[in-house]
């Protein structure tokens, strides 16, 4: 099985700790956006990332592709079978593509993206904004959610947590997070989670080389 996609995406990321954690073995082509690569083309149309590949089986999107690898092999579950609990891990995982994703996006690709990678200036105000007036409210709901568990769903790991902490490493890279005494339990929950060996086997990888693009 073939994952398209650079691991800095937290869509990407956020596929290969599923697999990991599923204990399913994924390959990794680290491929940048708009490749004309055509495995990955057939995979995703609009050259959007993540693709993947299993044999003759393609699809992109990280939610699709993770449909697949729970149908495929359910054993540990990662989505929940109970009805609440299911429908909360989807929430989350909503939450983290869009509202908390929306922020990150912002942030990452005018302060690093931009500069580093697309030889232009980034919209520096744009991203003060993102982090002055949405990544507030976005760790304030946080503060309310994380039970003393340290998993959003179950007490235990999901897809909730997994997607919902892959934004969390990008901003980090950009030295942004929670302030511990402001929000001491969302802090320690992303702590947590990216600390686990399959989010921090790439978070190291992926540091190392944006420590390298910066030189």
């Amino acid at each position: 099985m073939i994952v398209y996609g650079s691991s800095l995406s937290p869509f990407v990321r956020k596929v290969l700790v599923y697999g990991a954690e599923k204990g399913i073995p994924l390959e990794h082509n680290p491929l940048g956006l708009g490749s004309e690569e055509p495995d990955f083309v057939e995979a995703s149309p609009f050259r959007k990332i993540p693709g993947f590949r299993d044999g003759d089986f393609s699809i992109c999107d990280s939610t699709a592709i993770i449909t697949y690898l729970e149908a495929l092999q359910p054993d540990p579950p990662l989505i929940p079978v109970e009805p609440r609990a299911r429908a909360r891990t989807i929430w989350y995982e909503e939450f983290a593509d869009t509202i908390l994703m929306s922020a990150g996006r912002t942030l990452f690709f005018n302060r690093i993206v931009a500069p580093r990678f697309l030889g232009r200036a980034g919209d520096s105000e744009a991203a003060d904004r993102a982090e002055r007036d949405e990544l507030p409210p976005i760790f304030n709901y946080l503060e309310t959610v994380v039970p003393e568990s340290g998993y959003l769903v179950e007490d235990r790991l999901t897809l909730a947590d997994i997607a919902v902490a892959s934004p969390f490493a990008n901003l980090d890279y950009l030295g942004v997070g929670p302030d511990a005494e402001a929000y001491p339990k969302t802090a320690a929950y992303v702590h947590g989670i990216l600390s686990r060996p399959s989010f921090a086997s790439w978070i190291e990888r992926e540091r190392d080389f944006l420590q390298r693009s910066a030189a």
